[in-house]
């Protein structure tokens, strides 16, 4: 038994065993020290140390108020719905500022994006730092592709963080090293630099990452997919073409067009259906998925978000309350085991990740679509008057719900939060587990091969092959059952198809912000006959323009019930740097957003990665 452990046995059992342990045991001594060289010796405790990686991204997508809704609502397609109480991002004007809590469900994840890539990077870093501690023979084929695939993964997961954060915040600081003692003294970095950067990684990650590796670890379509990323963001719009075409034809990867797992018999569904159930995403016969988190009944994630997804609770309305019958009774309930049991069926849901009008209804013009059809999407009116105490007292009861009475007076008291259509496809996860049912386990994906035609149907756009750009986005459309897309292709055209295949999945705020980046240092005019600047970028930019032209919410006067009204500002396009970042960097500066309190101490950003 190690020292440590007996240290452990000290401290755990000290009822157990009263004078067990010798007051020695309790003396610091180098074999209590964690040493990365004595750790890390061989290949495969480097790939552990990639697990803190993947563990740490699953959580962008879990749990209650999850980070991916934040990035949903700073964009044309959500709003936070939850109008019960402030503090949600919903009047943003006065809601976010550096030192608001932007870490909490209750109000957003902004700080989550922050911390947790840094985080992420950290772990990346480790494995750079201690990749030679094992005793590679770089001579011998497969100890060299087993070194340099570890590297890639690693760059993998450093260059999505850093993805996030520039897309996210703009510039900020860098760090490409572990440190062994407090650093006081990071420096804010351009965005541009940090991208060329992750260029240059990720073209050395591509030629060594495997696709054949389990489901959850890095592959290389999953390097490629983020290098086609990266290549847009640096408008290089050629090499952008480049990578997404290497991977769509590299034939490791197909969308899935015919129905396939556990349900394919079933008529009511369609394939688009097949492919997002929790059992069909890691099948070996699904080809779309480039990249996963792995979440699944059973498993325990360390106490960090158990109940699984929450998806249910997050992004399907607030059925339960508000809802009146056309007599005039309260309508529906969220009891489970009751006759009509609605809950269980379709999830208690809160409304937080609210779709606005352009998501659920103005981008869904065709009725063929797969995406929006009957058993995919759920309709308020596929709901029933369920509340028990109508039963044999209200003629409504197990009817439809009703928006209006036949007066046209509104039934529904709240219908930000409790009347709005949601994609069941997507977050309808079974629930195992709570008492009441918010999204249990699945498996989710980072990344599809759909958005890697979407990102190579983008990256045609601003090279200016419009014929091209609608040939991939049809490409999704076919697969989807819907009419292919004739006319002028656009910024708006992608970013419809995007949203209908990738609700809930994408950041949308940073790929919005990428796009906004881009229109600023191209000068090419979008569809609204605008064209933007750099020097400008936090009073006047594309992403703020396609808000206000799309949202029904911000800035159109619509209050909450409990008073607080929506609101938006240009320079959000950017979040806020979390003051507390700033307060413990007390050796340098690190740049606030344009916006926000603190801006004016900026000094110029480095426009070179500091190696330290």
């Amino acid at each position: 038994m190690t020292t440590l452990n007996k240290k452990l046995l000290c401290i755990t059992f000290p009822l157990m065993v009263a004078a067990g342990c010798k007051k020695s045991y309790l003396e610091p001594n180098a074999p209590s020290l964690y040493l990365p060289d004595k750790t890390y010796t061989t290949p495969d405790a480097l790939q552990d140390a990639l697990v803190a990686c993947e563990r740490n991204l699953r959580y962008e997508w879990y749990g209650d108020g999850a980070p991916i809704i934040s990035q949903m609502i700073f964009s044309d397609a959500a709003v936070d719905g939850v109008t019960d109480k402030s503090g949600p991002a919903q009047d943003l004007n006065i809601d976010i500022t550096p030192d608001a809590p932007n870490n909490d469900a209750d109000h957003n994840r902004i700080g989550w994006f922050w911390d947790q890539s840094y985080l992420r990077i950290k772990y990346a870093n480790t494995v750079l730092t201690y990749i030679d501690v094992p005793k590679w023979d770089t001579t011998n084929a497969n100890d060299k592709a087993k070194r340099n695939a570890l590297i890639g993964a690693a760059y993998f997961f450093r260059a999505y963080s850093y993805y996030s954060l520039v897309n996210n915040f703009g510039d900020v600081p860098t760090a490409m090293i572990v440190y062994s003692s407090p650093k006081l003294d990071f420096q804010t970095v351009k965005r541009e630099t940090i991208l060329q950067r992750m260029k240059t990684d990720l073209e050395f990650a591509a030629q060594w990452v495997p696709d054949n590796v389990p489901k959850g670890e890095v592959t290389k379509g999953a390097v490629l997919h983020l290098l086609t990323k990266v290549n847009l963001s640096l408008g290089l719009f050629n090499d952008a073409i480049a990578s997404s075409t290497q991977l769509i034809n590299s034939g490791a990867y197909h969308l899935m067009t015919n129905r396939f797992g556990g349900e394919k018999n079933d008529a009511t569904k369609n394939v688009v259906y097949d492919l997002h159930r929790p059992a069909n995403k890691t099948l070996p016969e699904n080809g779309e998925g480039l990249m996963y988190v792995i979440d699944l009944d059973g498993f325990k994630n360390n106490g960090d978000y158990d109940g699984g997804m929450s998806s249910m609770r997050q992004g399907a309305p607030n059925f339960y309350t508000n809802i009146n019958t056309p007599d005039g009774k309260k309508g529906t309930s969220d009891a489970t085991k009751i006759e009509f049991d609605m809950a269980t069926l379709y999830g208690r849901g809160i409304g937080r990740c609210r779709g606005t009008w352009y998501s659920t209804h103005a981008i869904w013009t065709d009725t063929t679509d797969y995406r929006h059809a009957k058993g995919t999407w759920f309709r308020m009116e596929d709901y029933v008057y369920n509340a028990t105490a109508l039963k044999g007292v209200s003629p409504y009861y197990g009817k439809h719900l009703q928006k209006y009475n036949d007066a046209g007076g509104l039934l529904c008291a709240d219908t930000i939060r409790c009347w709005f259509d949601w994609p069941y496809y997507k977050l309808y996860v079974k629930d195992n587990e709570n008492a009441t049912p918010s999204g249990g386990h699945t498996p989710w994906y980072v990344y599809r091969l759909a958005e890697t035609y979407l990102l190579r149907a983008e990256a045609y756009y601003w090279a200016g092959n419009a014929a091209a750009a609608a040939a991939d986005i049809n490409v999704v459309r076919a697969r989807a059952n819907a009419q292919p897309i004739t006319g002028t292709v656009d910024i708006g055209t992608i970013l419809d198809e995007r949203d209908r295949e990738l609700f809930y999945e994408e950041p949308r705020h940073e790929e919005m912000v990428r796009m906004a980046y881009l229109f600023a240092s191209t000068g090419k005019a979008a569809y609204n006959g605008k064209t933007y600047t750099l020097q400008n970028f936090s009073k006047d930019n594309f992403w703020y323009d396609r808000i206000m032209e799309k949202t029904d919410f911000y800035n159109k006067g619509v209050k909450t019930n409990h008073g607080d009204l929506y609101t938006m500002s240009p320079y959000h396009v950017l979040w806020p740097v979390p003051q507390y970042a700033i307060d413990a960097n007390t050796q340098k500066q690190i740049n606030q957003n344009e916006g926000y309190n603190g801006f004016s101490k900026n000094i110029p950003a480095l426009t070179a990665i500091p190696d330290k």
